[in-house]
């Protein structure tokens, strides 16, 4: 599937950002884009990518690879990232992970299988003063995030999905 024509336009106006000739410099931006719109990074997708921005398909791999934000794999619609460093995990970490797993029924690195969420273990993410943390697809903080919590929050983007298939 070749990339979208909405996606082109994002990509380009991250590549605008860098001097001429230098559009591989979009390379990160152009990842987010195509996975915000598709999910994940399949290897056709990241060719698509390379090919777009006029680079080895290895150099786009090894940007994509590198990096716990992009998923080269399938991932639920919510992928929840929760911090397991010291700091996270004085703070109760383990507690939300073990509840996180029990309520998902779900290890580190699994889907739910209704596909709504992926669970992933996280480094520190600088704010440590509200440990435990959690992202909402490396993009949402969670601050605090002890079993009600995480039990609301849960509920919530449920909730979410519903609303979305509702109005699809």
């Amino acid at each position: 599937m070749p990339l979208s024509a909405v996606a082109c336009q994002k990509i380009d106006k991250a590549i605008a950002k860098y001097p001429v000739g230098r559009k591989q410099s979009a390379v990160m931006a152009a990842l987010t884009i195509v996975q915000e719109e598709r999910g994940w990074l399949s290897p056709e997708s990241l060719r698509e990518v390379a090919e777009y921005l006029g680079m080895p398909p290895v150099a786009v791999y090894e940007v994509a690879s590198f990096y716990t934000m992009y998923h080269l794999k399938p991932v639920g619609r919510y992928v929840l990232t929760l911090c397991t460093n010291l700091p996270c995990s004085l703070q109760g970490s383990d507690v939300a992970a073990r509840h996180l797993q029990e309520t998902l029924k779900i290890g580190w690195n699994e889907t739910t299988p209704d596909g709504m969420f992926t669970l992933l273990q996280g480094e520190c993410m600088g704010a440590c003063q509200e440990a435990p943390v959690m992202l909402t697809g490396h993009q949402r903080m969670c601050c605090k995030m002890m079993p009600p919590q995480i039990d609301a929050l849960l509920a919530q983007l449920r909730d979410e999905a519903a609303q979305k298939e509702r109005q699809e």
